[in-house]
C-alpha cells in the first residue's frame, strides 16, 4: 500500500464521484455508465496533463481538481461515441427439441 501514491487514490475517487454526478444530473438520450466513466477518466487525465505542463490549477492533494472536472464535463457529450459491447448474443438461441 505504501507504493501507491496518494494522488492516484484521490484521483480515482474523484473520477468515480464526478462520473456518478454526471450520470445522475446530465441529461442525454441514451445513457450508459461505462462511457461516462471513460470520458470522466480521460478528462481527469487531461487535467493531470494540464498540471504537468505547469499551467495554473487548483489542486486537491496531488490530484488536479478544476481542470480535471472542466475537461470531464466538456467531454461528456462524446460519451455516446465510446464503443460498447452488444448485448445481443452472437448466435441465435437454440430451439428446444420436441419431446415425443
Amino acid at each position: 500500500m505504501r507504493f501507491i501514491p496518494p494522488g492516484l487514490i484521490v484521483a480515482l475517487l474523484l473520477v468515480l464521484i464526478v462520473s456518478q454526478l454526471c450520470y445522475a444530473f446530465l441529461r442525454y438520450r441514451r445513457r450508459a455508465y461505462i462511457p461516462i466513466l471513460v470520458m470522466t477518466a480521460v478528462g481527469f487525465g487531461l487535467g493531470q496533463f494540464w498540471d504537468f505542463m505547469g499551467l495554473p490549477s487548483f489542486r486537491l492533494g496531488q490530484a488536479n481538481l478544476v481542470p480535471g472536472v472542466a475537461f470531464a464535463l466538456l467531454l461528456q457529450p462524446l460519451a455516446r461515441f465510446v464503443p460498447r459491447p452488444d448485448r445481443q448474443p452472437k448466435e441465435p438461441p437454440r430451439e428446444p427439441r420436441p419431446s415425443n
